[in-house]
């Protein structure tokens, strides 16, 4: 079974290919020659031609056809039976890939640099059958920018709390006021996945977030995340995983909150290098200074991801384990997507937008009724690519929230700029 590194590892083998088209591209190469194939099948250039463009739009059943037609004609055709190979791989069987290169490397005119190369990719091939092999990436990115609203807090100066409704309103405090500020912000990551069989994967990461504004520490944030578990490939690609997930939030340079879960995830691979994912998961949440606060949080969801875009949504309740803190229980649904278009060399648009509806399960103890939020969020930057591990990415960011209660509508907007580096 091919794993995330044997995708890549795909996307790298046509040496004796034609040039890789990527997303529109390649579906629209594809399909016109699709159109062809009543009149044209049989034909070895032809075939080898839609079978290259099949590969690139994920189309590996039909490549692999149209490829053994080359081979039945033209059986030391080296190039064809290098894109066997790929397509192969790319379809999840690696035992048949492996067999395809290595016929390849057998052929006496492959030139030397291409049969190392190959030879190369053998190995790696091998690694994955004897379910051997770890895979390491990671990222280090540090930026700056200007929030409206560091505290997501209402721009309202006087309230009237209906507890209190005799007194008439009430001034608000700075800390219950919007502030904005500037700030700077360094995030790191690193992850690691290691075979432990020939269908099985262990995986790890950890994420490290620091956000630190120029006048004001009290809404300083910092937060670390810790991710392990385990994930079982089955014949057909599809993948289902099992994970544990630890956070830890600071607020201030003070802890605010722990929370701890896990999440089991089922992905099935479609056509075209798309995928669908439903996931189920459970956290626990612990705040450091308000145990009212501290709840059981259950959720399911639902993903689409195609290779520029994705789109997710989850249902769920987070329920106080405290029945006096039921106020802040609450039943919600989220939905979001994003995308990534180039739009030219080393350069992308990337974007994305997010609705979260809240409905709370009991009446605030101030404001005696029960809090309805509706929060719309979205994001638009640019991704330019300075060197193949080197990224800078300016950005803006825009949220609304609407509520009954006029203390949490609040609305805010960010505008960053960052260097990022992956490796």
């Amino acid at each position: 079974m091919a794993g995330v590194s044997i995708g890549v590892l795909a996307f790298a083998m046509a040496a004796p290919a034609a040039a890789q088209n990527s997303g529109d591209n390649a579906e629209t190469q594809y399909a016109e020659l699709a159109r062809q194939q009543s009149t044209r099948a049989g034909d070895p250039a032809y075939d080898y031609a839609f079978a290259t463009a099949a590969i690139d739009a994920g189309h590996y059943g039909e490549a692999i056809i149209a490829l053994q037609r080359v081979l039945a004609l033209q059986p030391n055709n080296a190039p064809a039976r290098a894109e066997l190979a790929r397509a192969y791989a790319m379809s999840g069987d690696i035992d048949t890939a492996r067999q395809e290169f290595g016929t390849v490397v057998n052929d006496p005119t492959l030139p030397d640099p291409v049969r190392q190369r190959f030879t190369g990719l053998i190995q790696t091939l091998d690694k994955q059958i004897d379910g051997r092999g770890n895979d390491v990436s990671g990222f280090v990115e540090a930026g700056a920018g200007y929030d409206s609203n560091i505290n997501a807090a209402t721009d309202l100066t006087q309230i009237t709390i209906p507890l209190f409704a005799f007194l008439g309103p009430g001034n608000l405090g700075a800390a219950a006021r919007a502030q904005d500020d500037g700030f700077y912000e360094i995030n790191g990551g690193a992850s690691v996945v290691s075979a432990v069989g020939r269908q099985d994967r262990v995986f790890a990461s950890a994420l490290f977030n620091w956000r630190d504004n120029f006048d004001s520490d009290t809404f300083d944030i910092a937060s670390l995340t810790g991710t392990a578990g385990y994930a079982h490939s089955f014949g057909n690609s599809d993948v289902i995983s099992l994970s544990g997930q630890i956070q830890k939030l600071w607020l201030g340079q003070d802890g605010y909150r722990t929370a701890y879960g896990a999440i089991g995830q089922y992905t099935h691979l479609l056509d075209g290098g798309n995928a669908i994912a439903a996931s189920a998961q459970w956290t626990r949440l612990d705040y450091d200074t308000d145990p009212l606060r501290n709840a059981n949080r259950y959720a399911v969801g639902l993903g689409f991801v195609t290779r520029q875009a994705s789109i997710n949504a989850s249902l769920g309740h987070e329920e106080t384990r405290d029945p006096l803190g039921d106020a802040q229980s609450n039943t919600f649904f989220q939905i979001g997507g994003g995308a990534e278009v180039p739009v030219a060399d080393r350069i992308a648009v990337i974007g994305g937008v997010g609705f979260d509806l809240r409905r709370y399960d009991a009446p605030d103890v101030l404001f005696l009724t029960e809090r309805e939020d509706e929060r719309l969020d979205a994001s638009l930057g640019v991704k330019i690519a300075i060197t193949d591990h080197l990224l800078f990415q300016p950005r803006a960011t825009f949220t609304r929230n609407w509520s009954n209660i006029a203390l949490y509508d609040y609305e805010r907007w960010s505008a960053s700029a960052a260097l990022r580096f992956e490796f």
